[in-house]
């Protein structure tokens, strides 16, 4: 029997890597648990090994020591369960948008679906980010904002039970972003995805979080603490920049940032 409070299980999770001036530990002693349909975002320091964490989660790597699960299976290796969206779009530019959503949604669904029912899914994949209209431009002929919707409009499309997102955003400009920001939350929403997501901004881990998982600095970087966001849904960012809940959670995580764990760059500098 499943148990939706712990849909994600990180159970003693270290992962060290071989370098040419020996063992190099990134992550140490991680453990999490994150339940079905929550939002959760990992935040901290450049190589506090938040990447690593969702590498781990999506299964393109293996930890060195500890285990970790989905829905009860232990994870490993990547799988369409387990979907990802990176920074860089990694869209294959002599393609239509269309047809890089097809590639994914074919490879999942072609042993059980017809052609028709696997445009269907990608066109609806397409609509639910908002981008029917370009469905047949190249990457190239769109803007960077359009790119990322339509890496995410190939991971939904594959009906993930969880979402995986390396700074989805990190790329954009603010504009841009808070659009999307704005966007992804509606489809959140909608899929009631349970999601991961890697960011450096603290205003769209509040925005978007149930909980907010904060990391130490690395190397040997851990879960230094985790802020439950209390804060309603559907949520709207020009309401919350007053509200109370909404201060008190992004005053909590940059005190950890910059109090708690000073960027270790000063110690350099």
């Amino acid at each position: 029997m499943n148990d939706d409070s712990k849909y994600i299980e990180i159970h003693g999770v270290e992962q060290a890597f071989k370098t040419p001036k020996g063992r190099f530990v990134a992550l140490r002693d991680v453990n999490l648990n994150v339940a079905k349909g929550e939002f959760i975002t990992l935040i901290g320091h450049s190589g506090c090994g938040k990447s690593t964490l969702l590498n781990l989660i999506a299964g393109l790597t293996v930890p060195t020591q500890g285990s970790l699960l989905c829905a009860n299976k232990e994870i490993t290796g990547p799988g369409p369960e387990r979907a990802v969206v990176f920074q860089n779009h990694s869209l294959l530019p002599w393609l239509t948008c269309f047809e890089n959503v097809y590639l994914a949604v074919e490879r999942v669904f072609a042993a059980t679906e017809n052609k028709a029912q696997l445009r269907a899914r990608t066109d609806a994949a397409l609509a639910l980010v908002g981008l029917t209209p370009a469905a047949q431009r190249r990457p190239g002929e769109i803007s960077g904002g359009m790119k990322q919707r339509v890496g995410i409009a190939r991971a939904l499309s594959m009906e993930p039970k969880v979402l995986l997102m390396d700074e989805p955003f990190g790329a954009l400009d603010a504009l841009t972003r808070a659009k999307l920001q704005d966007e992804l939350l509606a489809i959140v929403q909608k899929t009631h995805s349970t999601v991961v997501m890697v960011t450096h901004d603290v205003d769209e881990a509040v925005l978007l979080s149930d909980r907010i998982v904060m990391l130490t600095n690395g190397p040997a970087a851990t879960i230094g603490d985790v802020l439950p966001v209390n804060i309603p849904r559907p949520r709207n960012r020009v309401e919350l920049a007053e509200d109370p809940a909404y201060v008190h959670a992004r005053k909590a995580v940059i005190d950890f940032l910059y109090t708690r764990q000073a960027h270790v760059e000063k110690a350099a500098a």
